[in-house]
This record gives C-alpha cells, sequence and structure tokens, in this order.
C-alpha cells in the first residue's frame, strides 16, 4: 500500500490524515512542540508508525507524498524572534517602514502604538540612486554606499538584508546590482530585492513585504533543512511539499525564496477542502470556519474559488503578496478567559497554548479555557478526550472557573462556563461577518463548513448567531486543513506593474507580459516536476477607476478591453453596490498564478447501510442549553454508528474519535452519503440540507 500524508501543525496540537489505497484513511492528533515544531512532526510519525504495526521508518518507506504546513515563520514574527535583519532602501526613504502609510491605524484611537518595526532604525540604510516613475535613471547607483552598508551589516552579523529601491517595478537594474553586490559581501546572508518578490507599486507595500520575507527567510530555510534532515535520516524517499498561504503547495527550495508565502500557510488549506466536501453535492459556494486550540479561522468560497486578497497583514504589517483571504482570530480551546479591570468578562486572544493548555488537561495551568468552560456545560465527555487518551479533569475546570470568573462576577459556576461560552461566539461570529459581509456577501446564502477539534462544538452557536441555516461537519473535521493539504495544487504567483489607463493599453504589450509569467511560472513547475499536461495559467488585471485608491483583482480570460471593463464594472457593483461605465479605468498591475494540478483523494459513499442506528446511543448525560439557561439531560450518541437514512432531532450530542458536535434545541442532523455530518434549522434549511442528505430527508 502507497500513502500520501498532510501534516499541519497547530499552536497546540499537530493534526495527520495518512491516506491510502482502497479508502484508508487514518486520523492522528499529538500535542505540538513550539519550540521545535519538527520534534512533534516526527513524534506523530512514530506514534502512527505503531499504530500500524511498525515504527516511523516503515511509515515512510510506503509514503509518496507528505504535504505540511507550519507555523514556523508566523510565530516568528508574533514573537519578534525572526533573523537578525538588515534595509537598503532609496536614500532619503530611510523610515518608510516606521511611517507605513503616514496614518493611525484606529482614527479614533489615541493611544493606539505603532508596532514596533522589524528592522531597527540604525540597521535601515539609504542608498544614493534614483531612477523616476517611468524608469528612467535620474541618479546612479552609489555602489560605495552599498559595500560601506553591507560592512556595517557584516559587524553586525546581520542574517538577512532586505532591499527596496523607489520605482524598482519600473525599472529593477538598481535593486539587481544592489543584490548581486551584497551576496558578493556577504556570501552567508539571505537576500530579498523587492524587484525579485513584488514589483508592483506602492512603496511601503513593497518595503514591509520584502522585509517580512527577509526577516523569515532564514528561519523557514533551516527549519526545511532540518526538518529534510530528520526525513532523511528515517529513509524518506518521496516528496516533501509545504503549504503556502496562497492557497497553493510548492517544493521547498522554492518556499524558501519566497519566504512570506509560508506566513500564515496552515489555515491556507481550509477552503480548498471545503469545496472538496461540498463539490460531490453540486455546491460551490462555502464559509470554512477552522477552530483549533490557538486561534479561530474563517475564510470564503464563492464560485468555486477561494477569496484571495493582496492586503493582507501579519502582526499589523503590511504583506502584498496574494494570499487566500483568511480571517483569523484569537480564539480556540485554549482562549484564557478572565474579568478585567471592569468587571467584563473576556475571553483571548491569549492562549494556554499546548504548554501548560487548559486546566482540564492536567499539566500545569491555572487559568480557566474556552476548553475548561465546554467541558464544565457537559458538552465534552471528560473520559472519551482524543479517543480517551486524555483524560480530562472537571473538577480542576470548575475549581479554575469559580475562582476565576465566577466569584468575581458574583455568579454560579455553570453561569460563568456559559459566560465563556457566549463571548467566544460571538466573537467568532463576528469573525464570520468581517469574511462576508465586507465582500458585500450576505453569509446566511453560504452552507458553513466547520472543521478544528473544537469547531463543531461551538458551531451551531455561531449560526444561530449569524442566522445561517445550514452546516456540514465533514467526518474528518478535527484534521480538517491537514487533509485539504492533500487536495491542494501546485501554485505560483506573479505580478508585473504597469500604471496606464486600460483604454490605451497595448493588447499586444499585454499578452507579452502574460507570456513572459506564464513562461517564467512554467519553469518553476518543471523544476518541482509537475507534467506540463497538468499546468495551467490564470490571468487577472488590478483595475481601479481613476481618482480611486484602492483597487479591485478581475480575472481576464483574454486581452480583449471592452470585456475586461465590463468585468469590472459588474464587479465593483457587486461590491460596491454601483458601476460608472462612464468613468475611464486605470490598470495597475498585471497578474497571472501558474498551477499545477496534484492527485488528490477521491470521496466515495459508505457503504449501503451506513452504520447501525442502534448503537449509536450512548446514554444521556447533563449539558447546558442555551435556550433554557440550565443544564439539562441529553441524548449521546456515537457519530461512526449513525445511518445516513435517519435524522437526528436536538438536542443531542454526537461524539467521535477527535471532536464533539453540539446539536442544539432547534437544530436537525443527518448522515450525508460520504459521511459528512449535516446540521440544519427552519424550513429553508431543511430544503438546503436535503440537496445533500437526500436519503435522509427523502428529496
Amino acid at each position: 500500500m502507497s500513502f500520501r500524508l498532510g501534516i499541519d501543525v497547530g499552536g497546540t496540537f499537530t493534526d495527520f490524515l495518512l491516506v491510502g489505497d482502497d479508502d484508508f484513511r487514518l486520523v492522528h492528533k499529538t500535542s505540538s512542540t513550539p519550540d521545535d515544531p519538527s520534534v512533534g512532526f516526527v513524534t506523530g510519525l512514530e506514534e502512527m508508525g505503531r499504530q500500524l504495526g511498525g515504527d516511523a521508518r516503515a511509515l515512510l518507506a510506503q509514503t509518496e507524498v507528505i504535504v505540511h504546513g507550519t507555523t514556523v515563520t508566523t510565530n516568528a514574527v508574533l514573537t519578534h524572534r525572526g533573523s537578525k535583519t538588515g534595509l537598503l532602501g532609496t536614500k532619503g526613504f530611510r523610515d518608510t517602514l516606521a511611517l507605513r502609510y503616514g496614518l493611525r491605524e484606529a482614527s479614533y484611537d489615541n493611544r493606539i502604538q505603532p508596532p514596533v518595526p522589524l528592522v531597527p532604525r540604525y540597521r535601515r540604510i539609504g542608498v544614493p540612486g534614483r531612477v523616476d516613475y517611468a524608469g528612467t535613471e535620474v541618479t546612479p547607483l552609489g555602489e560605495g554606499a552599498v559595500r560601506h552598508a553591507c560592512a556595517a551589516f557584516a559587524r553586525e552579523d546581520v542574517e538577512a538584508v532586505a532591499i527596496c529601491f523607489m520605482h524598482s517595478p519600473a525599472n529593477p537594474a538598481h535593486e539587481q546590482r544592489t543584490r548581486d553586490l551584497v551576496r558578493e559581501l556577504l556570501p552567508g546572508a539571505y537576500v530579498t530585492a523587492s524587484s525579485d518578490l513584488l514589483p508592483q507599486v506602492r512603496y511601503y507595500d513593497r518595503t514591509s513585504t520584502t522585509v517580512l520575507n527577509a526577516y523569515v527567510g532564514p528561519i523557514i530555510t533551516r527549519y526545511l533543512q532540518a526538518l529534510t534532515r530528520r526525513l532523511a535520516d528515517l529513509d524518506f524517499g518521496g516528496v516533501l511539499l509545504i503549504m503556502q498561504s496562497n492557497g497553493g503547495v510548492g517544493a521547498p527550495a522554492e518556499v524558501a525564496e519566497r519566504a512570506a508565502l509560508s506566513l500564515l500557510s496552515g489555515p491556507a488549506s481550509g477552503p480548498t477542502a471545503g469545496l472538496w466536501q461540498l463539490a460531490p453535492h453540486g455546491v460551490h459556494d462555502c464559509i470554512t470556519i477552522d477552530m483549533g486550540g490557538t486561534s479561530f479561522d474563517a475564510a470564503l468560497v464563492k464560485d468555486g474559488v477561494p477569496l484571495v486578497m493582496t492586503d493582507g497583514l501579519v502582526d499589523r504589517w503590511r504583506i502584498a503578496l496574494p494570499m487566500i483571504d483568511i480571517h483569523t482570530i484569537g480564539a480556540g480551546g485554549g482562549s484564557i478567559a478572565r474579568v478585567d479591570d471592569g468587571g467584563m468578562l473576556q475571553v483571548g486572544p491569549q492562549s494556554a497554548g499546548a504548554k501548560p493548555g487548559p486546566v482540564c488537561y492536567g499539566r500545569g495551568g491555572t487559568e480557566p479555557t474556552t476548553t475548561d468552560a465546554d467541558l464544565v456545560l457537559g458538552y465534552l465527555d471528560p473520559r472519551s478526550f482524543l479517543r480517551g487518551e486524555m483524560p480530562l479533569d472537571r473538577d480542576a475546570a470548575a475549581q479554575a472557573i469559580e475562582e476565576r470568573i465566577a466569584k468575581p462576577l458574583g455568579i454560579s459556576v455553570q453561569e460563568a462556563a456559559a459566560g465563556i461560552y457566549d463571548v467566544i461566539n460571538v466573537a467568532m461570529a463576528t469573525g464570520v461577518r468581517d469574511i462576508s459581509v465586507r465582500r458585500g456577501l450576505d453569509p446566511r446564502d453560504f452552507p458553513l463548513v466547520v472543521a478544528g477539534g473544537a469547531g463543531p462544538v461551538h458551531a451551531a452557536a455561531i449560526a444561530s448567531e449569524l442566522e445561517i441555516p445550514l452546516l456540514v461537519v465533514p467526518r474528518e473535521s478535527s484534521i480538517f486543513c491537514a487533509a485539504g493539504m492533500l487536495m491542494c495544487d501546485f501554485k505560483h504567483d506573479f505580478v508585473r506593474s504597469l500604471k496606464a489607463s486600460l483604454a490605451e493599453i497595448d493588447p499586444s504589450h499585454l499578452s507579452g507580459l502574460l507570456a513572459e509569467m506564464e513562461a517564467e511560472g512554467r519553469a518553476i513547475l518543471d523544476r518541482e516536476r509537475v507534467p506540463a499536461e497538468r499546468i495551467s495559467t490564470h490571468a487577472a488585471l488590478d483595475l481601479r477607476y481613476v481618482g480611486q485608491w484602492h483597487e479591485l483583482t478581475v480575472p481576464i480570460a483574454d486581452v480583449a478591453l471592452d470585456a475586461i471593463a465590463a468585468a469590472f464594472h459588474a464587479q465593483h457593483d457587486l461590491l460596491f453596490g454601483y458601476q460608472s461605465p462612464e468613468m475611464p479605468i486605470e490598470v495597475l498591475a498585471v497578474r497571472l498564478s501558474a498551477v499545477g494540478s496534484t492527485r488528490k483523494p477521491e470521496q466515495r459513499p459508505l457503504a449501503a447501510d451506513g452504520g447501525d442506528p442502534g448503537r449509536a446511543e450512548l446514554g444521556v448525560r447533563a449539558v447546558w442549553s442555551r435556550a433554557e439557561r440550565r443544564l439539562v439531560e441529553t441524548r449521546v450518541l456515537d457519530g461512526l454508528a449513525l445511518a445516513t437514512g435517519g435524522i437526528v432531532e436536538g438536542p443531542a450530542v454526537i461524539e467521535l474519535a477527535n471532536t464533539t458536535i453540539v446539536l442544539p434545541e432547534e437544530f436537525d442532523l443527518a448522515v450525508d452519503r460520504f459521511g459528512a455530518f449535516v446540521l440544519w434549522t427552519g424550513d429553508r434549511g431543511r430544503e438546503l440540507a436535503a440537496q445533500l442528505a437526500p436519503e435522509a430527508l427523502g428529496a
């Protein structure tokens, strides 16, 4: 048997999905090791190998592909523990990184402080030399200043150098020469030139993105080298791929060159997994949510395509590379609850993480968390958590909630736990609104695909808050992103600056730029051994009305200018409620994505009986009812024993090996033919559910 393995390193758990021939699936979770994530990576391999009657070496001998999502670079930025970086910029623009846009992030918050620059001022050096907006050299490059700066960087033991000059998208010659000099004078340094990484307008965006790439470049390079060595020591002869934040995968060498694409790479596979789950039912729109131990991630898929952004933020620093539009907040099972100085209950964004973890884990945690509240409310069974391998201490959780929350607020332990549950749910519902409403989309029009170990516990409450009538919980929801990684294609994005009026563009020039980027993309995919017949390209333009500040990225099928204009007007109308066909349109950039398709796991229907309904009943236990605001004796069912043709009416608790589905009074549940759990409420929800689970609803 040959295997494909998806591995997602999270803040609390590392998730594994092993897929083999003949519908073989092995789901596994192990505690993350934040100090060195590769330790948890290998530990999980050893544990899975033992489950299969061997060890990690035997497992890897049968493994063809490993797709890995990592938080190494994200954590480096969030904790300010990246590489020691120097910045070479145009003379006179030394403080671009600190000034950013020159605007306060929150206009009416006088207390907000700007983030501390990742490169301190003494390591930001201006270099003489200037080209104008058209690319004409105005002042020659000061090569002596570059040499002097490199000497200063050497004295400071700088590990990485970012290079970003004014107007380099129009003429990259100065940046390219500086890059070559730095590599010659600092042979051990990681070097990023903005013209290689992001040749597009907006100087601050380019500077911030280039600095982020340099800041994390040595970190991800060392990590991938160490991981590759560990796998080589275990005689792994297959292919290692790394998940990128643009929703595609890449070879380690390519990811190391564009290190910033590994930022937020873990959750980037979620939308692809959500689409894969619904596609057999003919559904191509969804909102995916993933609630893990540390964070909550929400993303939206429209017309079969995950939404992409080029104005993301990582720790308040701009990253302008194309990334899956994922809204992330500090709301997870490990989010810490507290009473603030004003006597208000707050939950997150601080997290107990993997160490010490929630109080109920018995690992030394003292501050109550969301998981502690879920346990006290009866949503979790202390004996069956993680297949029974991690017993939970309900008494310790209740005591922590009583001391830290209930007593300060003058309420009961159950009311305090319910308050934690409600507060975190509202925060997550707000995150879903942000990913949908700001795009001009109504979240009620999208099924909610639920992922993460904690997601199914909270999903119905989030849906109620948003009036979403339909939810889908995949059978492997607890390792959803790890599963999604096995479904992602190779993907590389390219951009060229082109500032001009759309009406005045020469279509042949536009075709030439697209051909140039396509050749570059095909060359990279060829190095990654993607066959030519599996490669496709997708072009787009950044467009705006003349006078606007922000632009829209509009996909294009060809270079017909009238069709491009019509597509822009239509997209503008969708997002902002109006269009102005009489206004001239301005082009800012040309984009192209080169995609190499990969072999993906197949969804195959369950056996005809779908399981034995008679074995589903596990008993009853006291569970908090949000409607009645008290503990109520509630049915507990074994999710794997539920039949595809039956309906479970709420309230109920559905237990699975790695997660629990909480089914409130107003919801019903059925199992679709692929084993996913479909939850709905109201007539509209039942109508939508009939498309997914016709066996149960008679459609």
